[in-house]
């Protein structure tokens, strides 16, 4: 029996995370997702970037994971202007000790799931409802298993909400937290090459982009930019960022279906702004789709209900992608969190052990949101800080496309944590 139960609500990256750190620290931990079952690593999905500090944490929980079979190394962050007319590129600003690694959203979460400790339990299909303080300091957590429709308790000393960026336990303590539009969107694909490398459109996009392996280029248009690496397994993963109004959206999800007019609204335009290999590409991929982009102001607390509940990943900080920060965030915070219970285990209640998780990630994941904000505006050509003008990347000096680095993100060499014992 461990130490406590917690019930980690959201059973993504985030959550399979906390499963693996708060279990490290001795605790039993139940996880509710309402997806039906565990990634299985294939898939288009998504790609994402990690950080040497969350390389080397996933590594820990992750026996025997060969990292150079499962990741690609991205040693360069490499930022370009494109010439919409002419099509010509030329270098902004690049950084050759990026030390990232390319990887696949689905393999990611696979790994996390499969290596998760025995004193972590995930019940897929459960769909989170609500929550209750119990009367012994703990909370008691209501949700509806999707497969029969009746309604379960989970009893637990902590409650992590893991639930994502429009996560409904944060809107319990913050009812007028409001997500806000970043004033673009973004297309996103995974083109699948696997058998095709000697195809044209392989064959014309390295040539275009000479360093695909190795290196995360980042396009600047006029009040435009888009992302393209590589991802292990014959895979391209490409974003292409499009200012405008807000969409209407239904439900909780930031994922836009694409329509077919639509996506040959977006190809036509993509042949108008890119140089012809990144065109061809955005056109032959497969099922390419929307993202509205959002994040929120950081928020005042972590922890809530007197050291009973806290809130990790995309329900602590909501932020747009632009340093890559999602995934690395989560990976800290789950880390961070286990660190912390684990200095306070004799406790008999987890408020201490929240207090200082919050005190070590609070300060990182705000600057880390707002700089990712800006840094989202600076690319897109949208004005910062109050300028009447955006970045404009067919005039920038050297000094200053040096901002566009992936590297000015605070905290970009390391996030402090508690296994040091201290602050």
């Amino acid at each position: 029996m461990g130490k406590g139960v917690a019930v980690v609500v959201g059973g993504s990256v985030a959550g399979l995370a906390c499963g693996h750190a708060v279990a490290g620290a001795g605790w039993d931990v139940v996880v509710l997702e309402k997806a039906l079952a565990p990634a299985t690593g294939g898939g288009t999905g998504a790609g994402l970037g990690l950080d040497a500090q969350s390389t080397e944490t996933l590594a820990r929980w992750i026996p025997g994971w060969d990292l150079d079979a499962a990741m690609l190394s991205l040693a360069v962050d490499l930022n370009r202007a494109t010439d919409s007319e002419t099509k010509a590129a030329r270098t902004l600003a690049r950084d050759d000790e990026f030390n990232f690694r390319a990887a696949h959203w689905g393999d990611l979460h696979r790994r996390l799931h499969e290596s998760l400790p025995a004193a972590v339990t995930v019940l897929w299909g459960h769909q989170f409802l609500s929550f209750e303080a119990s009367e012994d300091g703990g909370v008691v957590v209501t949700a509806r298993v999707l497969r029969t429709g009746e309604t379960v308790e989970v009893t637990g000393n902590l409650l992590v909400a893991a639930d994502g960026c429009t996560s409904s336990i944060r809107r319990r303590f913050l009812p007028d937290l409001k997500l806000r539009y970043s004033g673009y969107c973004a297309w996103r694909g995974v083109f699948d090459f696997a058998g095709k490398e000697g195809s044209d459109t392989m064959t014309g996009i390295r040539r275009a982009y000479p360093e695909l392996g190795t290196c995360l280029y980042f396009d600047l248009a006029y009040k435009t930019h888009a992302v393209l690496y590589e991802l292990p397994r014959s895979r391209l993963n490409w974003l292409w960022y499009i200012n405008g109004p807000e969409p209407e959206l239904t439900g909780t999800s930031v994922t836009m279906e694409a329509k077919d007019a639509m996506v040959a609204r977006m190809r036509d335009e993509a042949e108008r702004v890119w140089c012809p290999e990144l065109a061809r590409l955005i056109r032959e991929t497969a099922a390419p789709f929307v993202n509205v982009i959002y994040d929120a102001d950081p928020l005042p607390r972590l922890s809530w209900a007197g050291g009973r509940v806290v809130l990790v990943g995309d329900a602590a900080h909501p932020t747009t992608p632009h340093g890559l920060r999602s995934t690395n965030m989560s990976v800290m915070d789950a880390r961070s969190l286990g660190r912390c219970l684990a200095r306070w285990d004799s406790e008999p209640l987890p408020a201490r052990a929240l207090a200082e998780y919050e005190a070590v990630r609070l300060p990182v994941v705000a600057a880390q949101v707002l700089h990712a904000r800006q840094l989202g505006r600076l690319k897109q050509g949208l004005p910062v800080d109050g300028e009447a003008e955006g970045f404009d990347a067919r005039t920038a000096t050297a000094e200053e496309a040096l901002q566009l680095r992936q590297r000015t993100m605070p905290f970009f060499g390391g996030a402090p944590t508690a296994d040091d014992g201290g602050l």
